[in-house]
């Protein structure tokens, strides 16, 4: 039997237990679904008084993360809409999961998180002793904002196809980068293997992106993938080489083609953030912000605003963000275990 690939992750023994990683495809809820449930949740809301107090989100990354700033972006008019102050906390840590736990256990009915994709998918399946289940802990919410990825090279390497023609060729002697084990960008790059017979890269995890470029432009590693907001400053300035999307094409980054035409069929990856709370939250506040939330996603002013940051605003209904969980764990979760992927 194949022995299992362990990668193991640069972090303190103490915040093993704690971590967390992610990727894929939107479903959202539409129509006359979409008005008859936003109907029955404005009739449960009308039952009681939410919210009392202010209101904590916290994010699991720091103050300017992409996290972080997707919750400030929503924190103002949310606030607004509510009646109390909304207040960002940032407690960052194992890839998001130490606040993704805060959340689980929070007790005062009024702190709610923004987690990304690996918080509500793959960390289960990566760290067993999780100390929450993404499947129970929850009360979902909406999804909020969606972005490709960007798989970029150092500037002087071949682009389209022949890329993957000069990576196939030195086989294991080059090498990707990621954020981090488990992370979306390292679960995409062992997606795009598997999609592409003969390419082995080997993956090395740094602490950040900033640290991902600065191993890319000083040739240590050939490839990576980043989103937009990090790689298009970059491959503006010709220091990078952008070789496709893990998408369609996308209004974010319009210049960039697919993978797809590169030759790499079926790799459909994004990042993403979500809002969720408590599975204890009160059902009358669940169901103000399945209302509130999409709504100030969706509107022009919300949608400009994340848009200038790297994202697409999405804003889902609670449905919507269940049905996007349930199929980007699967695809997830055949990564994990074809790989035999295993943080230690």
């Amino acid at each position: 039997m194949k022995p299992p690939v362990v990668h193991r992750a640069a972090v303190p023994s103490s915040s093993r237990r704690r971590l967390s990683v992610a990727i894929i495809f939107i479903a959202a809820c539409a129509g006359s679904t979409w008005s008859t449930a936003q109907n029955s949740l404005r009739n449960t809301a009308a039952d009681g008084a939410w919210p009392t107090r202010p209101v904590r989100i916290i994010v699991g990354f720091p103050g300017g993360s992409s996290p972080d700033m997707t919750a400030r972006t929503l924190a103002e008019p949310l606030g607004r809409a509510l009646g109390q102050p909304v207040i960002i906390e940032n407690r960052p840590g194992a890839s998001g999961n130490i606040a993704a736990d805060l959340v689980a256990k929070a007790t005062d009915d009024h702190t709610l998180g923004i987690v990304i994709n690996g918080n509500l998918t793959s960390a289960k399946l990566l760290y067993p002793q999780l100390p929450y289940d993404p499947a129970k802990d929850f009360s979902l919410i909406s999804l909020l904002t969606t972005a490709p990825l960007i798989l970029v090279a150092p500037a002087g390497l071949p682009a389209g196809s022949a890329f993957f023609a000069a990576a196939r060729q030195a086989g294991n002697q080059w090498n990707y980068g990621s954020v981090g084990t488990g992370s979306v960008a390292h679960l995409g790059m062992e997606l795009i293997k598997s999609r592409a017979p003969g390419l082995l890269p080997v993956h090395i995890p740094f602490a950040g992106n900033p640290q991902v470029v600065t191993a890319m432009q000083g040739g240590q590693i050939q490839m990576g993938l980043m989103p937009p907001g990090v790689a298009m400053p970059q491959v503006r300035a010709g220091k990078l080489r952008a070789i496709g999307l893990t998408s369609g094409r996308s209004s974010l980054v319009p210049e960039i083609a697919p993978l797809s035409d590169a030759g790499l069929q079926n790799v459909n990856l994004e990042v993403w953030n979500a809002l969720i709370g408590p599975a204890r939250l009160p059902k009358t506040a669940q169901a103000r912000l399945a209302i509130e939330v999409p709504r100030i996603i969706r509107d022009a002013d919300t949608r400009q605003r994340l848009f200038s940051q790297g994202w697409n605003a999405v804003g889902t209904s609670p449905e919507g963000l269940k049905s996007r969980i349930r199929d980007e764990t699967a695809i997830l979760g055949n990564i994990i275990t074809s790989q035999r992927i295993r943080i230690e």
